[in-house]
């Protein structure tokens, strides 16, 4: 879960990347310092993302609904579940949604040497370019949490980084339909980016089912404010990519 426009900004917030694992899309100062890296888009817009899938037993759940919404969405995907159902994997991009680098492996890039995190990085970006067709532009790191070999191997891998600024807590057994969507609603949400997941890989069996049942909840509080859903690529996000120093 460095960044901004220059390398001033890497330093700022250098001592909190490194110091160890922490959810900073949710950090108030850093989210004010680096507001890029963690999706603060264009006013109006609200980027909508979804991590750990592809899953056959969840994510074509998700198609249906984001058909019926009319919203397309960025889809975080792991390199080693979309090698496991490859036509799923193509059937998200087909959609019109946009494919993006969640990792091959779903692991803390903390304990990842930074060779093996860039090779990791590498590997999942291969894999979704050649199932799906489409290049990916964004990276996620699982957990949220950042490491400077990540960040790096992100960056050669021509994927920048982007976390969240509001999410739904969709992971826990105790989730239900609204309380994801209110925890969402919690942040500012207008220009932000939202983060679910479309699969269970990594969070308690089912809980998915919370994150599917809060869309269209989403969809009348958002339609109240006027607000426009959509995935990265249309969110205009501001700065140069996120760097390492590279």
């Amino acid at each position: 879960m460095v960044a901004s426009a220059s390398v001033a900004g890497v330093a700022g917030i250098g001592a909190l990347v490194h110091v160890g694992p922490g959810l900073p899309g949710l950090y108030p100062v850093g989210m004010h310092v680096v507001p890029s890296l963690h999706g603060r888009g264009r006013h109006g817009h609200v980027a909508l993302t979804f991590d750990d899938g592809p899953d056959p037993d969840s994510t074509p759940a998700f198609l249906t609904e984001l058909n019926r919404l009319g919203w397309t969405a960025t889809f975080f995907m792991l390199g080693s579940l979309a090698r496991r159902s490859p036509s799923l994997a193509a059937e998200v991009a087909a959609a019109g949604h946009e494919i993006a680098v969640h990792g091959d492996e779903h692991r803390n890039m903390m304990r990842r040497t930074p060779w093996a995190a860039a090779a990791d990085i590498r590997r999942a970006r291969d894999t979704l370019a050649e199932l799906t067709g489409a290049s990916p532009a964004f990276f996620r790191p699982p957990f949220g949490t950042l490491a400077f070999g990540a960040l790096r191997g992100a960056r050669c891998a021509g994927l920048r980084t982007v976390l969240w600024t509001n999410w739904g807590r969709d992971w826990r057994s105790d989730a239900t339909a609204d309380s994801v969507a209110d925890e969402i609603m919690r942040r500012k949400v207008d220009g932000g980016t939202v983060l679910l997941h479309d699969s269970d890989c990594q969070s308690d069996s089912e809980s998915w089912r919370s994150a599917l049942g809060a869309l269209p909840l989403l969809a009348e509080r958002l339609a109240a404010l006027d607000l426009e859903v959509g995935p990265l690529r249309d969110h205009g996000l501001r700065g140069a990519p996120v760097t390492a120093g590279v």
